[in-house]
C-alpha cells in the first residue's frame, strides 16, 4: 500500500517501520540514563530536560543518517551484515553528534558510558525491529488487492515485475480478458471468469483497485462497469500511473502524450524554484569549503601520476536545461588522449582509459566536486538528470521517445536515476535512466530534492554505480 506526500509516493510498511524506529531512537537516551541511575532511583531535578535534549539531537542526526544509508529505501537489497553496518554507521553519527554538542556547549552532561549504552540500545533495537518486519510481519496486510482489466501484452508487463521492492505494495488477484487481448501472455489460471461483471468480481474478491491494462481501448471500454466500481469505493487507475506509483519510474512502453497532459505533476512553482536555488548556493559554498582539501589532494595525486605539466581540470560540453549547452567541470580521471580521434565514447566497466588515480576519485565521486562551480553559476543543480554530451543527446533524441523532456529541469550532480540505476553506458541504459528522470521531472519538489540529496551519501560510501 502506498500514499503520496510532497509529490512522491511512500510505502506504508516503510513509513510504519520509520515511525517505530524513530520512537526507539528517541527512547534510547532515556533507557541509557535509567540503566545508569537505576530504574527505581529518583532522577535529578534537571534530568528530564537534559535527556530530552539528548533524545532530540540523537533522533534527528541518527534518523537522517539512516535515511542517508538507504535503510528506509524500498530498493535496499543489502544482506544482514550490510544492514547492520548501515545501522551502526547511522547510530555512530548520532552518538558523535551528542559528544560534539556536549564538548562545545557542556550542557548535556553525557558521559562516555551513557554514549556507549545509547549506541548499544539503538543498534540492538533497530536490528531487532527490522528482523521482525522482515520475518514476522504479514506484508499482505499492507498490500492492495489488484484486479487487472486486460490479459494481453500490456497486462503481462505487470506480471513481469519480479523484484520484491516493485511488488511490495500490491497483490494481483487476477486478470479479466478484454476484447482484442492476446491471452497467451498471461497465465490462463490467473484469468477470472468472463461471465462475471467487474462489480461482481470486485465484491467477491474484496478488490481495492482496478488497473486498466487492455491492449486496445477503442474496443468496448467498460465505462459503466468501472463507474459502478468507482462508486463502490474501488480505485481505478491506468497502467502508466500504476507503474509510476509502484516502480518509481515512468514506463516509456505504456506512456502516451495524453497521460502527460492530464496527469498530476510537472509543476514549476516559483517559490519552490527560489528555495531550491538558495539551497544550491548555500550548499555549494559549504561544500567547497569542506571539499577543498580533498580536491587539492586529488590534484597533487594526478600531477604525481601523469607529470607536473599534465592538465588537472577537465572541461566538457554538456546539454543543460532547455537544451542550452555549457562546459561541465571535472577533475580529469582519464588519460589526456582518451578521445584522441575526436569521437565521444561511453565509459565502460574497467575502462582502460581511466588512470589509477582516476579510478579512485571516480569511486569516491571526488572527480565530480568541481561541478559545484557549475551549480554556483546556475548551469546545474545539486539534484537533477545527469547532463549528457551533445553528440549522445542528438542520437538519443532520435532513438528514444520523450528524451527531450528530461531537459525541462536543470541537470544535477546527483539524481533519482543515479540512486535507482547504475552507471549508464548504452542506449538501453539511457532508456532505463530516462524513465527515472521523467519520474523526477514529473514529481519534482523541494522535499523530493532533499531526500535524493541525503540518500546520495549511500552511493558515495558504498561506491554504487561508479566506473
Amino acid at each position: 500500500m502506498t500514499f503520496k506526500i510532497f509529490q512522491h509516493y511512500w510505502q506504508l510498511p516503510l513509513a510504519l517501520l520509520a515511525f517505530l524506529e524513530a520512537a526507539l531512537l528517541f527512547l534510547a537516551p532515556y533507557a541509557a540514563h535509567l540503566l545508569d541511575v537505576g530504574v527505581l532511583a529518583v532522577p535529578e531535578a534537571n534530568w528530564n530536560q537534559s535527556v530530552l535534549q539528548q533524545a532530540a539531537i540523537f533522533l534527528g542526526v541518527t534518523f537522517v543518517a539512516m535515511v542517508a544509508m538507504g535503510l528506509h529505501s524500498s530498493r535496499q537489497r543489502s544482506r544482514v551484515f550490510g544492514r547492520l553496518a548501515r545501522i551502526a554507521l547511522g547510530v555512530v553519527s548520532g552518538v558523535l553528534a551528542l559528544a560534539a554538542v556536549d564538548a562545545l556547549f557542556s550542557q548535556l552532561a553525557v558521559r562516555p558510558i551513557i554514549l556507549a549504552t545509547i549506541a548499544a540500545f539503538a543498534i540492538v533495537t533497530s536490528a531487532l525491529i527490522r528482523f521482525l518486519f522482515d520475518r514476522v510481519l504479514d506484508e499482505e496486510v499492507f498490500k492492495r488487492k489488484i484486479l487487472v482489466y486486460g490479459a494481453g501484452k500490456r497486462a503481462g508487463s505487470i506480471a513481469q515485475l519480479r523484484r520484491r521492492a516493485d511488488r511490495r505494495g500490491f497483490h494481483i488477484i487476477g486478470y479479466v480478458r478484454a476484447d482484442g487481448d492476446d491471452v497467451s501472455i498471461v497465465e490462463k489460471d490467473r484469468i477470472l471468469g468472463a461471465g462475471d461483471s467487474l462489480p461482481v468480481l470486485c465484491r467477491q474478491h474484496g478488490i481495492d483497485e482496478i488497473v486498466v491494462a487492455m491492449d486496445d481501448r477503442r474496443r468496448s471500454f467498460p465505462t459503466d462497469q468501472l463507474l459502478e466500481c468507482r462508486l463502490d469505493g474501488v480505485e481505478v487507475c491506468d497502467l502508466a500511473t500504476f507503474f509510476e506509483r509502484e516502480t518509481g519510474k515512468v514506463r516509456l512502453d505504456v506512456l502516451n502524450p495524453s497521460w502527460i497532459i492530464f496527469s498530476v505533476g510537472f509543476r514549476r512553482g516559483r517559490v519552490n524554484g527560489i528555495l531550491e536555488r538558495l539551497f544550491d548556493i548555500l550548499a555549494s559554498i559549504v561544500l567547497l569549503a569542506v571539499a577543498l582539501p580533498f580536491m587539492l589532494t586529488a590534484i597533487v595525486a594526478i600531477k604525481i601520476e601523469d607529470g607536473w605539466r599534465a592538465s588537472v581540470l577537465y572541461r566538457q560540453i554538456r546539454v543543460g536545461q532547455y537544451g542550452r549547452t555549457f562546459a561541465v567541470l571535472k577533475l580529469r580521471s582519464m588519460r589526456e588522449d582518451a578521445e584522441r580521434d575526436g569521437q565521444a565514447k561511453w565509459a565502460v566497466q574497467n575502462d582502460s582509459r581511466v588512470t589509477r588515480v582516476g579510478a579512485f576519485i571516480r569511486q569516491m565521486r571526488i572527480d565530480e566536486l568541481p561541478q559545484v562551480i557549475n551549480v554556483l553559476r546556475g548551469e546545474m543543480s545539486f539534484v537533477g538528470p545527469r547532463p549528457e554530451r551533445p553528440q549522445f543527446v542528438e542520437q538519443l533524441n532520435e532513438r528514444i521517445p520523450y528524451y527531450r523532456e528530461r531537459h525541462t529541469v536543470k541537470p544535477g550532480i546527483t539524481g533519482w536515476a543515479q540512486l535507482c540505476y547504475p552507471y549508464g553506458a548504452s542506449d538501453k541504459d539511457a532508456i532505463e535512466k530516462l524513465q527515472y528522470d521523467l519520474y523526477y521531472v514529473k514529481n519534482h519538489s523541494l522535499i523530493f530534492y532533499l531526500a535524493i540529496l541525503v540518500q546520495t551519501v549511500e552511493v558515495i560510501i558504498w561506491g554504487k554505480g561508479a566506473r
